[in-house]
């Protein structure tokens, strides 16, 4: 079966890994190791884990219309908080976008400059690439749900602290108790931090699967994108996420827990 996203591997700057005595125009003759090639899932197994009318965690019959009228009620409030001092230097909340029912929520930490200014969440160089990453998998933003741990941008985007975080946790578990996913995933050491209630390192929290809430909801780790801009050599592991994923998501469309 050919590579079904080969373009966007380029894109995000993973080389597509060929077989040995295959050598592409713009690549040295030179022998180099092979790594194990990982054969992708069909783009409609994890297309099929995408649908809002099968079963979610707790038994929830999540229904478009009325999840996003839920969401809109949250966002309202969150619009109007005063609860810490981020308010006071924000532009605008940042609450969440994509699917209101969508089986894959992806969580970062905060806003940016540019998401402070748009209102929308990972947007820029960043939002770009995760576009990108989500594109080599089959899936595109409005298929997931994305949010972050704050809803306001701290200062000078330094990391948020503790009581900011508390601050923003009602309306983030909110948020997830209203989407309803079957899969977190979070991007980046302070989102993964905060979801896990842990200070584990986030190279030490990649590769395994976490449980979150009363439902026991699957969580997973993965580099944020703006560390892959800022450490291009390390893209492959972002990949590597990114089959962790799509295989997670094909074992729910196939019926798995």
């Amino acid at each position: 079966m050919s590579h079904p996203s080969r373009a966007h591997l380029d894109a995000i700057g993973i080389p597509v890994w060929v077989r040995r005595g295959t050598v592409r125009a713009t690549q040295s003759t030179t022998p180099s190791p092979e790594p194990a090639e990982t054969e992708p899932a069909e783009p409609s197994a994890f297309r099929a884990a995408m649908d809002p009318a099968s079963p979610r965690p707790g038994g929830t019959d999540a229904t478009g219309p009325s999840v996003r009228q839920a969401l809109e009620s949250i966002d309202a409030q969150v619009r109007e908080c005063r609860k810490c001092g981020l308010h006071r230097t924000r532009k605008r909340t940042v609450f969440g976008i994509g699917r209101p029912d969508a089986a894959c929520m992806f969580i970062g930490e905060a806003p940016g400059a540019e998401e402070d200014a748009r209102g929308e969440p990972f947007v820029g160089r960043a939002g770009k690439l995760l576009d990108a990453m989500l594109a080599a998998i089959g899936l595109t933003r409005g298929d997931v749900y994305i949010a972050n741990i704050v809803k306001c941008r701290p200062p000078r985007n330094r990391d948020p602290h503790a009581d900011e975080i508390a601050q923003c946790s009602g309306y983030l578990r909110r948020q997830i108790e209203t989407v309803s996913p079957r899969l977190l995933v979070a991007t980046g050491r302070v989102a993964a931090q905060s979801l896990l209630s842990t200070t584990k390192p986030i190279g030490k929290l990649r590769g395994r699967i976490y449980r979150y809430g009363e439902d026991r909801l699957p969580v997973i780790v993965m580099y944020h994108p703006a560390y892959f801009l800022r450490s291009p050599l390390e893209k492959r592991k972002g990949w590597d996420d990114l089959v962790r994923l799509r295989a997670m998501l094909s074992d729910h469309a196939a019926g798995g827990p």
